[in-house]
């Protein structure tokens, strides 16, 4: 036994659940730093639409800058949930923590589903430490204020019921697939349904899985499920959401340049195991020139697992407009694979896998710690919010429009939204107004006149006038000493 392999069972044993979930733990305190961070890209979209949705005491459709963006609210209800508990001060760490907590909660399912598919604790545990640190999920992903993750624990845990469901033949199970299944199109979209048939699909092939199906006790709870979004859509919302979400699924495959779409095709699987590391490069690491050991000669549970992933995968990788994240529904798939290979190496795998673990471990610390905060003192994050200050002052007495929907004018408006408060959020400008300020992203003179411009890392945002507003606050004011440039 090599030396460190042995040093490394001397201080962790690797059947042992309780070392897994210990590193779980440490992997998953890893995302805390994450609540402090300032805005990132256009997540200031989800605290802006919670707000004014419980501003104007709109509860089923979604009003941004007072227009709405027709889509499911679940993410939104809960955001106002926590706002309301926490302070609306706090909105952006709470979306975030909604979003961290899914995550998390994801690799607790993808555990829970790997103890019934293999009835090994240790390896349960593993399954759920893979998840959590693979690249996309560890770094980015999982932390962001987005609905991507909530929506991927469940749709996710709408197939870990169906499979543990089939698995055992308990029909009960089935009311919390179809529950999960809900809820993930009230997060985000109708291709919940797709992900879930696909595994309907790939599980029916067993005859006698298609026997339990076709019994009325597992009828009963996917006839409610397929109801229930019908329901939604055409009595709660009115209808029209419905077209605008069929539209925009359609829209995906639409050809708009064809070298772009063969670069899509040749580049999209390396994306998704660039964002499947480290596993995937161990597993390339280790299995080079070797066969893998599976845990068992014979695991009908993994093929499976890997009909379902690439039947999911197949439309996305095809879609001319189309990006890894809407596949995160499938990394807990991915991570029970990757994790089925590496146990079935054997101790020394584990023991890579554990060193490989810290190493990661380790820079994400360096990341949340020092490069992230320092990135956004320096060139984009705190300046979103200082901005949203000098403009409060600047306009101060005025009316103030938001017509910006780019990162930029999202973020900054988000903390103006919080400023203001009690006042109301701002809107979109009304087709005619006369006098006060609206943020833009160009200097457009039929908007207004240029009254600042600020630079926001690689972007612009512009405060425009109208009217007598423009007569006021000091135009020749410097902002050189912001953590943004102003001319």
């Amino acid at each position: 036994m090599p030396a460190s392999l042995g040093h490394l069972n001397n201080l962790f044993d690797f059947n042992n659940a309780r070392t897994w979930w210990f590193f779980y733990a440490a992997a998953a305190l890893s995302f805390l730093p994450a609540l402090g961070f300032y805005y990132v890209g256009e997540e200031a979209i989800h605290p802006i639409v919670a707000l004014e949705m419980w501003y104007r005491g709109e509860w089923l459709q979604q009003p941004l800058y007072g227009l709405y963006l027709k889509r499911n609210p679940l993410f939104h209800w809960l955001v106002i949930f926590f706002a309301n508990l926490f302070g609306w001060e706090h909105v952006l760490s709470v979306a975030r923590g909604i979003t961290i907590s899914a995550t998390v909660l994801t690799g607790v399912v993808a555990a829970w589903l790997a103890r019934r598919l293999y009835r090994d604790n240790a390896f349960a545990a593993f399954t759920a430490l893979i998840y959590l640190t693979l690249e996309d999920v560890f770094f980015y992903r999982g932390w962001l204020a987005y609905v991507d993750p909530l929506f991927a624990l469940l749709v996710f845990s709408s197939i870990a019921c169906l499979w543990a469901a089939t698995l055992e033949k308990r029909a009960g199970l089935l009311w919390l697939a179809s529950l999960a299944l809900f809820g993930a199109f009230m997060t985000k979209a109708l291709t919940a349904y797709v992900f879930y048939s696909v595994a309907v699909v790939v599980m029916a092939f067993r005859r006698e899985n298609l026997r339990f199906f076709l019994r009325p006790a597992s009828l009963l709870p996917h006839l409610l499920a397929l109801a229930a979004p019908v329901l939604w859509l055409s009595w709660v919302t009115g209808g029209g959401q419905q077209s605008i979400m069929v539209s925009e699924i359609l829209l995906k495959f639409s050809l708009n340049s064809l070298p772009a779409y063969a670069k899509q095709l040749l580049t999209f699987p390396f994306l998704i195991l660039a964002h499947l590391l480290p596993w995937s490069l161990v597993i390339l690491y280790w299995a080079r020139g070797k066969p893998l050991n599976p845990i068992a000669s014979d695991s009908p549970q993994l093929t499976t697992a890997i009909w379902i992933i690439g039947l999911n995968f197949i439309p996305y990788w095809l879609a001319p407009q189309s990006h890894p994240r809407y596949i995160l529904p499938l990394h807990p798939l991915f991570a029970l694979v990757l994790a089925y290979l590496i146990w079935g190496l054997g101790d020394q795998a584990k023991a890579l896998a554990m060193r490989v673990f810290v190493a990661v471990l380790a820079l994400k610390l360096i990341f949340v710690i020092a490069v992230f905060p320092y990135y956004q003192r320096h060139y984009r994050g705190e300046n979103y919010e200082v901005a949203a200050h000098e403009i409060l002052q600047r306009t101060e007495g005025h009316p103030l429009y938001s017509s910006y929907f780019g990162s930029s004018g999202l973020n900054v408006t988000a903390y103006i939204d919080i400023l203001r408060l009690p006042q109301a959020p701002l809107t979109f400008p009304p087709a005619q107004w006369e006098s006060g300020y609206v943020l833009a992203h160009t200097a457009d003179p039929a908007l207004g006149r240029v009254a600042e411009q600020y630079r926001l890392g690689a972007e612009n945002l512009y405060l425009l006038c109208r009217g007598s507003a423009c007569s006021t606050g000091d135009k020749n004011n410097s902002l050189s000493s912001k953590p943004f440039n102003s001319r």
